[in-house]
């Protein structure tokens, strides 16, 4: 109740109630959470280019003979292209016209760019400007930590990538001219540079050769060999090694890289030219430099390459062993080859050995790696032979070749690498449709498989007791 205050002003008295203010609870409203950068959006985007490229490759105009093609064999032309893996149910050369091969091509270099930096660079010639939501996509498809300049990291990845290809082209035209007319020894020094680069394995040759006709020529393996190496390694590590010209000043994550790649060259020579040394089928008939290149050219191409120079069919089981080794752990993150990427590869072995010399804490160079980081890598290793074994497991209930061949083939799809025993063009239709799940899995499953563990992870508010489980 209202209380009375008197005032005396002579005779008068005033009464002023008094006056309570009003209460008013505010509350306050939390600020919408930003919504996740999903990996989905990588997904659709293969998916689509993947879709757009089936419809014209099955179109008569794509087709030397102007037939419709297969919608099977146009669906896996289309990922092998998109996915960048090489592996055929077609010969390129021969069945695919000018305008299928062009197609194939641009296929090639959407999926080599990776679709976010296509996105990126097409959205960019319309003048569109690139929002934070884009940027976060792009960052984490390449690996990138950080958001600044990134849109001129990717000018300069086209802008690096163009001028690779041209003086590949160049280099590759200086012979391919002296054995076709002008215009086809062009068009087949474009196609080599784009698809060598982008670590496809497509080519133009035809007979499901590959490169078996250039055995002895330094000058096309050497080229072919710098384009793989280059677009396998990423831009980011090119970018540190030209900034720090230093090996010792390098980040950690360009030791890795390098240091991994070239002991795994290195390896994959040695064991490709002991095995194969005195097999007249493969390597036996050369001269000593010749069985050397070729030897270090098939330990190149097996990072996720797929050109060969011999017949793969005609390998020893150790040496198809071995390249599935090579093919399973393919190139560098935030490249053009696939595979669960020597980074990861690297940081496994560097952690295998701190643990056998006793650190407590893994690393490599002077560096330690977080705990995350670890169990990430070890994830995308277990998920990915899962993969692999259970597409060997369904092509053996599929398919009626040795499990050798289905194996090499599975590999070489997951790894995005191309190579093959030459089985095929004679897989079935389900066959087919395993292997082209398998190279689109091969190509965006480990990138979405570690976005999806980075997004998720949350800092733990609490932690259980330890207690020690029994190994070995």
């Amino acid at each position: 109740m209202d209380e009375e205050y008197r005032r005396r002003s002579g005779d008068k008295i005033f009464r002023v109630p008094r006056v309570v203010p009003w209460r008013v609870v505010l509350k306050i409203v939390p600020r919408p959470k930003a919504r996740a950068v999903s990996p989905l959006v990588l997904l659709y985007g293969f998916a689509a280019m993947i879709a757009l490229g089936t419809i014209l490759l099955t179109l008569p105009v794509s087709t030397k003979t102007g037939e419709f093609t297969s919608p099977i064999d146009a669906l896996f032309t289309a990922t092998s292209a998109v996915c960048v893996t090489g592996l055929v149910v077609v010969d390129t050369g021969i069945y695919w016209s000018s305008f299928g091969q062009g197609v194939i091509l641009a296929l090639i270099q959407i999926g080599g760019f990776g679709f976010m930096t296509s996105a990126t660079l097409f959205l960019l010639a319309l003048g569109r400007r690139i929002g934070l939501r884009e940027r976060l996509l792009i960052a984490e498809s390449m690996g990138i930590g950080r958001l600044g300049s990134l849109v001129r990291l990717i000018i300069g990845i086209a802008v690096f990538t163009i001028l690779i290809e041209m003086a590949g082209a160049a280099l590759f035209y200086l012979h391919f001219s002296v054995e076709s007319p002008t215009g086809t020894a062009a068009w087949n020094s474009i196609f080599q540079a784009i698809s060598a680069f982008n670590n496809a394995g497509f080519d133009l040759f035809g007979g499901f050769r590959s490169l078996s006709n250039y055995q002895g020529n330094t000058l096309v393996l050497l080229t072919t060999a710098a384009l793989i190496l280059l677009g396998g390694i990423s831009l980011l590590v090119v970018v540190d090694l030209l900034r720090k010209r230093s090996l010792t000043r390098l980040t950690l994550d360009s030791k890795v890289v390098l240091s991994a790649t070239v002991s795994l060259l290195a390896l994959g020579t040695m064991v490709i030219l002991l095995t194969e040394f005195h097999d007249s089928d493969t390597l036996g008939a050369l001269p000593f430099p010749q069985k050397l290149l070729n030897a270090f050219f098939q330990s190149v191409t097996a990072r996720t390459a797929g050109f060969s120079t011999i017949t793969v069919a005609n390998l020893a089981n150790y040496a198809l062993f071995f390249t599935m080794l090579l093919m399973f752990v393919g190139g560098a993150s935030g490249s053009t080859a696939g595979g669960i990427k020597v980074n990861t590869f690297g940081m496994l072995v560097a952690t295998i050995w701190s643990t056998i010399r006793g650190k407590e804490h893994a690393g490599a160079f002077g560096r330690e790696f977080s705990a995350q980081q670890t169990n990430r890598a070890l994830s995308v290793v277990m998920l990915s032979l899962t993969l692999v074994s259970v597409v060997v497991f369904v092509l053996t209930v599929t398919e009626e070749f040795h499990f050798i061949d289905l194996l090499f083939e599975t590999v070489s799809a997951f790894g995005t690498v191309g190579l093959s025993t030459g089985i095929t063009p004679a897989l079935s239709t389900a066959g087919k449709l395993v292997i082209t799940a398998t190279m689109f899995a091969g190509r965006l499953g480990p990138l979405a498989l570690a976005l999806s563990l980075m997004q998720r992870q949350q800092p733990s508010a609490y932690r259980y007791p330890q207690e020690a489980v029994r190994i070995g």
